[in-house]
């Protein structure tokens, strides 16, 4: 089929629905459904995209020659590597980065799987196969994925065998000839209405025969048998643009997976039974990498749409002068000025890795992932504070068009602004940073690697600091030798 464009997608979710839950209630239309419709639109907006500028966003496909959405490439020279940056850079303004998962974030997983397939084969010849074949399959039809990989948080001072009840978490139920039966349940899918959905295996499994269960990688329809999705309640409360102008746009939604003896084919598995590789996956394919390419893009997105809100703000209300003001705009200009300094050093010293894969640098990557987590709640904090009570004070489109709307207008004025201009950008600002939709966003960005202490752990072994030791050591070796101050 090809790349395709909006229209499609929809008709998909329309003809094709999944069994999703929302608040006690089954959803069977996301094109229609309050909570819903508007992050489906969004959706289909991103693939409308992909034709409004094929040159930057699709590429010949290898197999078919038709056009395929560029966040399939495998990228096999720098340039074919930053070609992709592009793209997700196109897809990540349209929505200030507020999307965290845009179909690039995992279709960069699932090319990545494919380019590392001689790993996967390792443990079975079919496993590298079925992720080639695949990725083939997800890039001519330009299906998009959602993932789960974390496992129910229930007792935490055990893993998934240790729990009272074995099918807690998501585990091999049965292997028959045709394939796998799994049950139990994942944390935690974000954007449900995908096609598809990638069971990624967890990278918290102990080695040993009691975690094999729980250790395997498929992908499957989001429309499987017996596979159901529980949401978390939407930010998007069914209002205009104009009283939420994110929320009512990009809410992705977010949801508990459960496998109700869920059937997986054998030709939709790539990792099983093996906890070691499963713990390896994610780095010896260079998935984590690729998909962190992703992010950093994102985050760039995100900041310079929060740099640029801030600025307006400041504008708005003549607050240029206040120094502390000066120093808030300096915090996220140079939060994004590093996060470009990472996409930058990450590209310009990417390499081939051992599959034939063009790597972005992975030590600029890992730096800007545990960064940004870090710092993005003092950015909508920033803006929090420029807004102050302004925040709190905002009008509705309701009460513009009421019956106080001259009085309105006469008392919502600001230094530059007249009230019809200043009171969007304020509710925009909200949206940013005091709504349900802003609140997520913070929660979200604190864990979209997960644990940031256990992040801090990863990088802690991850990242040799010898070099660096031993100069220290150089050092203190010659102040032994040579105790005496140079004359």
């Amino acid at each position: 089929m090809g790349a395709r464009r909006g229209e499609e997608v929809l008709a998909k979710l329309r003809d094709h629905p999944h069994e999703i839950w929302h608040r006690g209630e089954r959803v069977t239309d996301v094109t229609r459904h309050e909570g819903f419709k508007s992050g489906a639109r969004s959706l289909a907006a991103l693939y409308n995209l992909q034709w409004q500028f094929p040159e930057e966003m699709l590429f010949d496909s290898p197999d078919s020659g038709q056009k395929v959405g560029r966040s399939f490439l495998i990228p096999r020279n720098r340039e074919e590597l930053k070609s992709i940056s592009r793209m997700m850079k196109r897809w990540a303004d349209y929505s200030f980065g507020m999307m965290g998962r845009s179909p690039d974030y995992l279709n960069r997983a699932i090319s990545a799987y494919a380019g590392g397939a001689q790993f996967l084969a390792q443990a079975d010849p079919r496993f590298g196969e079925n992720a080639k074949n695949y990725h083939r399959y997800m890039r001519e039809n330009d299906f998009s994925l959602t993932h789960t990989l974390v496992n129910p948080q229930s007792n935490r001072a055990v893993g998934p065998a240790g729990q009272s009840d074995p099918f807690l978490a998501a585990r091999i139920k049965e292997e028959r000839d045709d394939g796998l039966i799994i049950r139990g349940a994942r944390m935690l899918a974000t954007l449900p209405i995908a096609d598809e959905i990638m069971v990624f295996p967890s990278t918290l499994l102990k080695s040993g025969d009691e975690d094999a269960p729980y250790a395997f990688a498929f992908a499957i329809p989001c429309n499987t048998k017996g596979l159901k999705f529980l949401c978390r309640e939407t930010v998007d409360y069914g209002r205009n643009h104009y009283d939420h102008p994110l929320a009512s746009r990009f809410e992705e939604q977010d949801a508990v997976v459960i496998f109700d003896d869920v059937f997986v084919p054998w030709e939709r598995v790539f990792m099983l039974r093996d906890v070691d590789r499963c713990n390896q996956a994610y780095a010896a394919t260079g998935a984590v990498i690729h998909m962190s390419h992703q992010v950093v893009v994102k985050n760039i997105a995100k900041t310079e749409f929060l740099l640029g809100l801030a600025s307006l703000m400041i504008d708005a209300i003549g607050i240029e002068k206040i120094q502390h003001v000066h120093e808030k705009v300096r915090d996220i200009w140079v939060v994004m000025e590093a996060m470009r300094a990472f996409l930058r050093a990450a590209e310009e010293d990417a390499a081939l890795d051992s599959y034939g894969v063009m790597r972005p640098a992975w030590d600029p990557l890992d730096a800007a992932r545990n960064f940004f987590p870090l710092l993005y709640p003092n950015l909508v904090s920033i803006i929090q504070q420029l807004g102050a009570s302004g925040l709190v004070a905002v009008p509705t489109s309701a009460d513009i068009n009421g019956p106080l709307r001259e009085e309105i207008k006469q008392y919502f004025k600001a230094a530059r602004l007249e009230a019809h201009e200043r009171i969007p950008l304020f509710r925009l600002a909200w949206d940013a940073s005091i709504s349900a939709f802003a609140t997520r966003q913070v929660l979200y960005e604190r864990f979209f690697f997960g644990d940031p202490v256990r992040m801090a752990g990863a990088l802690f072994t991850a990242h040799s600091r010898d070099q660096y030791m031993e100069r220290i050591r150089q050092f203190l070796k010659l102040n032994i030798e040579n105790p005496v101050a140079d004359d």
